[in-house]
């Protein structure tokens, strides 16, 4: 094989108290996709951000097309052909999707000024040239933009002359079955074209799909390197957990007779007459395709968003919730889809993310009282086994499994009778995965009521004692447990059979 595009060499990075990396090396050929998995806090991120410039190395050499970058700051790592497509993309949101891909390095005419023209034209044909044509508006704000047309803006600012080595951080996660195809397509033309490649995922079967190569990192270090076509899933989830893992978790059923919510006729902006039940003790699954409706279902319940008609009860009373602190006060819990831009604030602590949901309970004239929030709180985050190094640790730098441990903390101390569930393992690694399956199974075991959203059948087969599909802003007849298929549940999504 000829020199490598990319080469990682006994690469280290600490931090306090956190043996992130130890002795990583990898390499990257051109026209070669490596796929890079691991559990959630495995080492996969710090090693993006050190590539990228975010981070510098504590030990180790790293050279790219044979130039040494090893202690290259974001911009020097950029020119030097490094290019990352991050699992959440920075978009600024009052200004333009194409002023979002070349910010930093935008087009200009004579005296100096923006060419506009120009830049919007280069965006359209860098879509074009990629398989993305018309699914961004190059004028939208990025505040107006989907997860997925955000994601897109990150994958084309990242497509510039100049890049040798492109790596996409979960890329998937906020895309449609339609846009993980193109993007497949994208990458594949990437690699015709010479481009080395990390692929970074905790869906094995895309991981399959995509690469050429498997590097395994477990605890900050690699343990296995795998040609993509001699290993399989079981293989990967071994050198990724150390042990086999239940990749068929089933329930039994915990469904008790008292009715926890009740939304009857509801109409909004994205629903029309939606009516539905979820018992005590009962997971009601909520499939769809993204888009369907069913974030905006659990927000208007939630009082994020309004709607026009339409009775939502708790517990047989009808509640009038206009507001998240009136949903919180009438038993109902929420845990986001996006749990970084809308679960946790990242530069608090994991106690203080953890307590949001009680701090009244917690303060005394307007005032918490730090002893019974770590008497309060503490327990339950250790009873979910969040990796941190203490409690005080700021919550951006846990990583996402583990941000989400703190995220259905917070219900845990608040005990709401309801709990909606919007996406619990996205950008989760399987070991996480089968920990939060186990902890939801418990919640519905002590008699909670859930809400569950997700985009994963299995999932959805998994967990749900009965499921209901939105499509065209309406919900299917409920399926029953014992009659849900995979085969079911796309027809319903495509809204076959449903009301016109």
């Amino acid at each position: 094989m000829s020199d490598p595009v990319l080469a990682v060499a006994g690469v280290g990075k600490t931090f306090p108290g956190v043996r992130a990396l130890a002795d990583v090396s990898l390499e990257v050929a051109a026209g070669e996709v490596v796929a890079l998995v691991g559990e959630n806090g495995a080492g996969k991120s710090t090693l993006l951000k050190i590539l990228c410039g975010d981070y510098d190395l504590d030990e180790g050499r790293v050279r790219l097309a044979g130039r040494e970058v090893s202690h290259a700051s974001p911009f020097e790592a950029r020119q030097a052909g490094f290019r990352l497509v991050r699992q959440e993309p920075e978009i600024v949101p009052d200004i333009s999707a194409a002023e979002n891909v070349f910010v930093g390095e935008y087009p200009r005419r004579r005296l100096g000024r923006v060419d506009h023209r120009a830049m919007r034209a280069l965006m359209l044909g860098q879509l074009e040239r990629y398989g993305f044509a018309g699914m961004v508006d190059p004028d939208a704000l990025g505040r107006t933009l989907s997860p997925a047309q955000m994601h897109l803006v990150e994958i084309v600012r990242a497509l510039k002359p100049g890049m040798k080595v492109v790596a996409f951080d979960e890329p998937t996660s906020s895309l449609t079955s339609d846009e993980v195809a193109r993007l497949f397509a994208l990458i594949r033309q990437l690699r015709a074209e010479g481009l080395g490649i990390i692929y970074v995922s905790h869906r094995l079967k895309e991981v399959l799909a995509i690469s050429d190569r498997v590097v395994v990192l477990k605890d900050g270090r690699v343990t296995g390197s795998l040609r993509t076509r001699e290993t399989d899933e079981d293989e990967i989830v071994r050198l990724m957990v150390g042990r086999e893992l239940v990749h068929d978790f089933r329930r039994d059923e915990t469904t008790r007779p008292e009715v926890v919510l009740e939304v009857e006729g509801l109409w909004s902006r994205w629903h029309r007459d939606v009516s539905f039940r979820i018992r005590a003790g009962e997971i009601l699954g909520f499939g769809g395709l993204v888009g369907a409706g069913r974030t905006e279902l659990a927000k208007v319940i939630f009082g994020e968003f309004p709607h026009s008609r339409g009775t939502i009860r708790i517990l047989g009373r009808e509640r009038t919730i206009r507001s998240p602190a009136d949903a919180i006060a009438s038993d109902i819990g929420f845990a986001p889809e996006n749990r970084k831009a809308e679960g946790l604030i990242l530069v608090r602590s994991v106690i203080e993310n953890a307590s949001m949901a009680v701090y009244r309970r917690l303060s005394r004239w307007g005032l918490l009282r730090d002893r019974m929030m770590l008497e309060r709180v503490g327990p339950v985050i250790r009873a979910l086994d969040v990796k941190t190094p203490s409690l005080a640790q700021e919550v951006s730098k846990l990583s996402g499994g583990n941000q989400q441990k703190v995220v259905l903390s917070r219900w845990l101390a608040a005990g709401p009778r309801l709990l909606i569930l919007d996406e619990p393992t996205r950008a989760v690694d399987v070991g996480a995965k089968a920990e939060i399956y186990r902890l939801i199974d418990r919640l519905a075991r002590d008699g909670m009521a859930i809400m569950l959203i997700s985009s994963e059948m299995p999932e959805l087969l998994a967990l749900s004692d009965r499921i209901v599909v939105m499509a065209n802003g309406r919900l299917s007849p409920v399926i029953e447990k014992k009659d849900a298929t995979e085969e079911m549940i796309v027809s319903h999504a495509l809204g076959k059979g449903l009301a016109a």
